[in-house]
């Protein structure tokens, strides 16, 4: 039985959905640091901007290759500027970021499913097989 192996194009979109990932990581972590400032009924305009400095590379990765998921990013953007209270604001910044962390994971599988290729380097072996 060959093994698969991802095409050229495959490995590139790869490396762009996990550069996303780990800005996406990040910008978790800034929004559940901010949760603790709400928690706290303290001043949250800090991470507002920084949530902006966090978000607005990623809009410009996934832009060319992912523009659904570029324009789920630029929505949590633009909930950041959007009156309203902070608990509402957090609300729909972990909702936003539950959403873009779905998706990064459905275009993961998607790449897999589309790009893959049958490599015949790739074997396995009786004793692998269980025959």
């Amino acid at each position: 039985m060959a093994g698969k192996k991802l095409d050229g194009a495959g490995l590139a979109k790869l490396a762009t959905l996990d550069a996303a990932n780990s800005k996406v990581q990040h910008l978790h972590s800034l929004v559940e640091r901010m949760a603790i400032e709400v928690r706290g009924n303290k001043n949250t305009a800090g991470f507002r901007q920084q949530i902006t400095r966090a978000a607005t590379p990623l809009v410009g990765l996934l832009k060319g290759q992912y523009g659904m998921i570029s324009d789920q990013v630029s929505a949590l953007i633009l909930a950041l500027s959007r009156g309203g209270g902070d608990q509402a604001r957090l609300r729909a910044l972990r909702e936003y970021v539950a959403q873009i962390r779905v998706a990064l994971e459905i275009a993961v599988k998607k790449v897999d499913e589309l790009h893959a290729a049958e490599d015949p380097k790739r074997t396995t072996s009786p004793v692998d097989s269980g025959v």
